[in-house]
């Protein structure tokens, strides 16, 4: 496989936007579940939905767009 294979580009983009997409969400979920006085281990539980929703999304829209750019030559 190349170095620079457009498979390569396209999970780096994943990988990078599932790292910010999980941190961006747990971040979001913590204040979230404390704002909404969410209670016991139900806290634990949103925190870790809102976090995997969030890098499954960031994820999905950076591999996409690493797609996208793939196909471009400048």
């Amino acid at each position: 496989m190349a170095r620079d294979s457009c498979l390569a580009r396209v999970t780096a983009g994943v990988a990078v936007g599932g790292a910010v997409g999980g941190a961006v969400g747990a971040v979001y979920g913590t204040y979230e579940a404390i704002r909404y006085k969410v209670p016991g281990l139900l806290k634990v539980m949103y925190i870790g939905q809102t976090t995997l929703g969030s890098a499954a999304i960031f994820g999905l829209f950076l591999g996409a767009g690493s797609l996208i750019h793939c196909g471009k030559s400048y």
